[in-house]
């Protein structure tokens, strides 16, 4: 029902305003500024903030939660030791993510299967939610939309960063900083050296979330596989592999079944996001069409920003090596574990998938964090240095977790000086949990 209002509360004025072309920026100072705000960056700032420091928190999007959230990755992978019920080895943020959304109904834990590992489902509004009322009890500054445009390097260290936003310039002054962009972005930027495959590009994936199935005639997950290898070109499918997860009780799929290019260049990188929704639909088109008693009815619900898999990291101190994973070798300066498979999306058509035994686990040593010719900022996440082989296999959130919580204390540990002479022993007594911790 319609109220009467009255006339004379209805704001009317208006005033005219014109840019300053000398326009001020915004500055923002901080103790740690983290840059991404992806697994690896939450939980660089959580922990930072959790250790009494001023943190600004940066995005390039508009949520926090990075490909975790906004890709709809849908699984929590490397979380836990390999064989059916494997102990978990990455705790810190893990710990209340899976308490709080295991309270709410919003994670499913699968067992075994080709992993040989746990792989825990999740709803990805719920870790979205989980994730910002964190970031705001903590009191983190958050800057989102923020597109980077310099970096001010003083010799070995960084200075500030300054960004872009619809709303004007920030500049972010700090001690320390972590790189968790993802792309490398804040090192490329500032000048230090990087890498990038050379034999190709890695491939990412579009994922998509189904509803409308029927959970009763869902197919075995190794005869959806199989066919799609036969009949992928059918439908215009590039990628000849995949699966499509049944959230069990919930009436959803999660879908996973394209390869799309992920360049880093502009034009080109926003082309392929739109590929990559093309992409999902035939594979939702060859869902409903091959089984039509469990997705005839399927629709998709949301389509994630284009997943990210592989681009550009730093080149670090120390290299990781596939033949590190495969031996499992454990360093001295160890800050982050897994067993996961290596899981190299290296070709249109599928990936090398090598899964390990149960008692296997393989390790991150901070040296592949560090530039050596930066003294304030440490790698996390995707950004590390490894080669193409071996960042497949610690990429997935268990390891970018702990690589993002080892990131923080290194920095916190070395203040104004150098992260390359902090004092080992106190940072591994800092990220035990995540390194020695069993059960």
């Amino acid at each position: 029902m319609a109220h009467a209002c009255d006339p004379s509360r209805i704001k009317t004025a208006t005033r005219i305003v014109q840019r300053d072309s000398a326009a001020a920026v915004r500055n923002l100072e901080a103790d740690l500024c983290v840059v991404g705000a992806g697994s690896a960056g939450i939980s660089a700032a959580l922990e930072a903030a959790a250790l009494g420091r001023r943190v600004v928190l940066i995005d390039g999007q508009h949520a926090l939660g990075g490909q975790a959230v906004n890709s709809i990755i849908g699984t929590f992978c490397g979380l836990f030791a390999n064989g059916d019920r494997g102990y978990q080895v990455t705790h810190g943020i893990a710990d209340g993510i899976l308490r709080d959304l295991g309270a709410l109904d919003a994670l499913f834990y699968r067992h075994g299967g080709p992993s040989n590992t746990t792989v825990v489902m999740y709803d990805e509004i719920a870790l979205g939610r989980w994730i910002e009322r964190q970031v705001a009890t903590a009191g983190i500054t958050v800057l989102l939309g923020a597109v980077m445009r310099e970096v001010a390097r003083d010799g070995r260290r960084i200075r500030a960063i300054e960004l872009a936003t619809r709303y004007g310039d920030v500049r972010v002054s700090a001690t320390g900083f972590v790189e968790a962009s993802g792309d490398a972005a804040l090192a490329w930027n500032a000048g230090l050296a990087c890498r990038e495959a050379a034999d190709g590009p890695i491939y990412g994936t579009q994922m998509a979330v189904i509803e409308g199935i029927d959970e009763a005639h869902q197919p075995d997950r190794p005869a959806v596989a199989e066919r799609l290898t036969q009949r992928a070109k059918h439908y215009g499918l590039t990628r000849e592999s995949g699966f499509a997860f049944v959230f069990p009780g919930k009436g959803i799929a999660l879908v996973n079944m394209t390869h799309v290019e992920t360049p880093l260049d502009p034009v080109a990188m926003s082309a392929r996001t739109l590929d990559g929704k093309d992409q999902a639909d035939r594979a939702v088109a060859f869902l409903r069409a091959e089984y039509p008693a469990a997705f005839g009815k399927a629709r998709i619900r949301s389509y994630g920003a284009l997943g990210i898999r592989q681009t550009r990291w730093i080149a670090g101190r120390q290299q990781l090596t596939v033949a590190d994973v495969r031996a499992g070798t454990k360093f001295p300066d160890a800050v982050a574990r897994t067993g996961w498979p290596i899981e190299l999306h290296d070709t249109p058509q599928g990936h090398v998938w090598e899964p390990f035994g149960d008692d296997h686990l393989h390790y991150v040593p901070l040296g592949s964090l560090l530039s050596p010719d930066c003294d304030n900022m440490v790698a996390a996440g995707r950004c590390i240095d490894g080669d193409v082989a071996a960042l497949s296999s610690v990429r997935v959130m268990g390891p970018c977790i702990a690589m993002g919580a080892a990131a923080a204390h290194a920095l916190d540990l070395a203040g104004s000086g150098s992260v390359h002479q902090i004092d080992a022993t106190a940072l591994r007594k800092r990220i035990y949990d995540n390194v020695e911790r069993s059960g």
